[in-house]
């Protein structure tokens, strides 16, 4: 689909997607996790902790990575090496692009939009796989720091945000709620023209690692992609195995594995 996008219209070359390709804090790894989840990547044994080997580096990760950036190649605009959402927003505004990756938290803007909004968009969820599906989870979560001065007041204010009847007015007014009070309502597949595309998304979301070091571990997969799909730098399996050794290193500093 995206190459048949990708074609001179009027004499002005336009392109079938825009992809996630940002170096410098999360961006290229939100995207490309999109593809790795259905293509089999995990982040490590389902019955070990911290066993990684044959699940970062597999054949099916390799095959998925390869994947992401034979898209990014045939089909998106040239100089867009170092760009998240904001460039994808522009690119898909302004016609360069016919699809685009981007986070839901958007979409109501989008829809909104008087030159691509209305009855011109359309939004679909992350396709499934060879291995099933996935999608990457975004946002972040909401937290108290323990030694706040004012920890009491946070903690009524997060009870006051958690609450159906806000948590209800959020969506209504544009925000995205992960509270069932919300997603199991009758009418919340037609509360909005993306809401079923949401549920079906937050259905299938993956986290990245939740630990304590998450930042070094995000860098890591931020360089080993980004050099693999953007710099041509080596092959899928040595920007995956790359990887699985730094994370190797991470977690031992850590002291999780030996």
């Amino acid at each position: 689909m995206a190459e048949f996008f990708t074609r001179t219209i009027d004499g002005k070359k336009v392109y079938g997607t825009y992809l996630f390709t940002e170096r410098g804090s999360e961006g290229i790894t939100m995207g490309v996790s999109n593809v790795l989840y259905p293509y089999g990547f995990k982040y490590e044994d389902p019955k070990k902790h911290y066993a990684m080997d044959g699940f970062v580096n597999g054949a099916d990760a390799i095959k998925g990575l390869e994947f992401y950036k034979e898209l990014y190649k045939c089909c998106t605009p040239p100089g867009l090496t170092n760009s998240y959402m904001g460039e994808g927003l522009d690119a898909f505004k302004s016609g360069q692009v016919a699809m685009m990756m981007n986070w839901f938290a958007f979409v109501p803007g989008l829809y909104k939009d008087p030159n691509v909004g209305g009855d011109k968009i359309g939004f679909f969820v992350n396709s499934a796989g060879p291995k099933g599906k996935g999608s990457q989870l975004g946002g972040q979560g909401i937290s108290v720091v323990a030694y706040s001065a004012n920890r009491a007041e946070a903690l009524q204010y997060v009870k006051w945000f958690a609450s159906p009847d806000v948590q209800k007015k959020w969506w209504a007014l544009g925000g995205y709620s992960c509270h069932k009070a919300v997603l199991q309502d009758p009418g919340f597949k037609k509360s909005a023209p993306f809401a079923a595309e949401f549920l079906t998304a937050m259905d299938q979301v993956v986290d990245f690692w939740a630990e304590p070091s998450y930042a070094q571990l995000l860098l890591a997969e931020q360089k080993r992609v980004h050099d693999f799909v953007v710099a041509d730098k080596g092959t899928a399996k040595e920007a995956l195995d790359g990887l699985l050794a730094d994370w190797k290193k991470v977690f031992k500093e850590d002291g999780k594995i030996k």
